[in-house]
């Protein structure tokens, strides 16, 4: 079956790429704002380049058409702490992504400890096996698009030092949580390439 991107509505578009553009990895988000710590997962993110260091998350509305916290965050502060999401806080994260007034923080509401990692960025999730410090490196304009991909640029990285299996080399190895279709899963199985001649 084809489907032809210019008949199709923008919630048909979404339900046919969310569900096989997979697996997406799932940026646990946090931003602060007015002394409010925001924890927000997104599931359009990924790499982008390693020069400069940046990667791209895109960021939606809310159900009343403003823009979520994340994003007025970002726009005004300019700065993120990006964490990946760890098994043992797939239902934290689960949970964050339900939609709040901007006065109140899902880190509060739903026991998500937070801890500072560099000064003058957001806090990371405790216990996270990796976070990416961020400054917004530019905002991508869709044309009207309901949803706002955000180049962030990254300054610092934390990996968990059991995540270090190998200094030397720099080999990290963790249980990354993504989304798959409607579900999540752990991206944990490798699978060996076999050998060109």
């Amino acid at each position: 079956m084809i489907f032809d991107y210019s008949d199709t509505k923008a919630i048909e578009n979404y339900k046919l790429m969310a569900q096989t553009i997979i697996p997406r990895p799932i940026a646990w988000v946090v931003t602060e704002r007015n002394g409010v710590v925001n924890v927000a997962p997104f599931s359009y993110f990924t790499g982008l380049s390693s020069n400069p260091p940046t990667m791209i998350v895109s960021v939606g509305h809310k159900s009343d058409g403003s823009p979520k916290d994340t994003l007025k965050n970002l726009r005004e502060t300019r700065k993120c702490t990006i964490c990946m999401v760890s098994p043992k806080h797939l239902e934290m994260m689960h949970m964050s992504s339900k939609e709040m007034d901007e006065a109140l923080s899902e880190a509060e509401a739903f026991d998500i400890p937070i801890v500072p990692v560099v000064e003058g960025y957001p806090p990371m999730v405790e216990g996270a096996p990796v976070a990416f410090v961020c400054d917004l490196y530019k905002e991508i304009d869709l044309g009207g698009s309901k949803t706002v991909p955000l180049i962030v640029e990254i300054r610092h990285q934390y990996v968990d030092d059991d995540c270090i299996t190998d200094k030397e080399r720099l080999t990290i190895e963790f249980e990354p949580v993504a989304r798959v279709g409607k579900s999540y899963a752990l991206l944990g199985q490798e699978i060996v390439p076999p050998k060109i001649p």
